[in-house]
């Protein structure tokens, strides 16, 4: 036997990694897959259905139920409560139980329960005591009751740094492929104004949108587009911003009308943090196309990977116009 089982543990499944350790009072039921080099300490629960990756830790007190899926690099802390009926009766069992995934290097801090078929992305980080229900986007760091996004965790999987505010001087983007344009802006009197040609742009716009009325706990965007360009600004109110290329992370706090976040092809965006009176203004090279976006951030990652192109990165600013 390639794994290890104490002697006061019970492991019925042959499906077992090897290096893994199952320690007391753990009992693994026939048909669970666990993977090598996994942590299953004492008291936890492994039900049959139940798939677990490689390198994976559950913490004591950790029930796993048919249709929980854990990927590679999973942190299950202490008293982690999954849950896998929607409606639970006594004696009233599913024909088929609704998957929980994990994602690859996420944890899951003490106490925190997950509500059945819900997902929690790639490196995302789920606080104590949370409760989840409703998925949460890759690399999201998620508190409270119901679970709220409250930051992103960096490239390195870390907590990231305070986001980047809009002073004065323009910030430098860490990203290659994104870059803030500043705008002109007039004030006086009668009021303000903003102004810019499109000529002036990385690109000539195609289409525009706006997005306004978000509730402060929602989360827009969570895409990447393989052509289109796009230049986002707040008019009104603030929102957070998080661009990834797939190695680099940063997130900005756009609440100027006069300077735009320009994302190149390929750039993942997430927006949130909508203040209640925010307006998005968001400018788009080409016309809407739904075979344009990447909304799986593991497809996204592997088409980065494969070498689809980026698109124009680098610094940009606007030459002056006069309004």
């Amino acid at each position: 036997m390639s794994f290890f089982v104490h002697d006061l543990g019970v492991c019925e499944s042959t499906d077992v990694g090897p290096g893994t350790r199952i320690w007391a009072f753990a009992h693994v039921l026939p048909g669970a897959r666990i993977g090598a080099d996994c942590n299953i300490c004492d008291h936890v629960f492994v039900e049959g259905g139940a798939v677990v990756g490689d390198r994976v830790t559950v913490k004591c007190g950790v029930q796993l139920w048919d249709g929980v899926h854990l990927a590679d690099d999973v942190f299950v802390g202490p008293n982690v409560t999954f849950t896998n009926d929607p409606f639970p009766r006594s004696r009233q069992h599913l024909t088929s139980y609704p998957r929980t995934s994990v994602g690859q290097g996420a944890s899951l801090g003490a106490n925190s329960t997950v509500l059945p078929g819900r997902t929690i992305g790639r490196n995302a980080m789920v606080g104590a005591g949370a409760v989840v229900t409703k998925d949460v986007p890759p690399n999201a760091v998620v508190v409270g009751n119901p679970a709220r996004i409250v930051g992103y965790v960096d490239a390195t999987g870390d907590v990231a740094p305070e986001p980047t505010h809009l002073g004065g001087t323009l910030p430098e983007s860490r990203v290659p492929g994104v870059s803030l344009l500043r705008m002109d802006r007039a004030v006086d009197l009668r009021g303000s104004l903003v102004a810019a040609d499109f000529e002036d742009l990385p690109f000539t716009p195609r289409r525009f949108f706006t997005v306004y009325d978000v509730p402060s706990t929602d989360v827009r965007g969570a895409h990447a587009h393989r052509r289109c360009h796009q230049v986002l600004i707040c008019v009104r109110g603030s929102v957070r911003a998080v661009v990834d290329d797939g190695e680099r992370r940063q997130e900005f706090v756009l609440d100027r009308p006069d300077v735009g976040l320009h994302m190149a092809p390929m750039i993942w965006g997430t927006q949130y943090r909508y203040t209640a009176d925010a307006v998005l203004l968001v400018l788009a090279s080409d016309p809407y196309d739904p075979d344009d976006y990447i909304r799986d951030h593991d497809e996204y990652l592997a088409e980065v990977r494969a070498g689809s192109p980026a698109g124009n990165g680098g610094g940009h600013a606007l030459r002056p116009t006069r309004r």
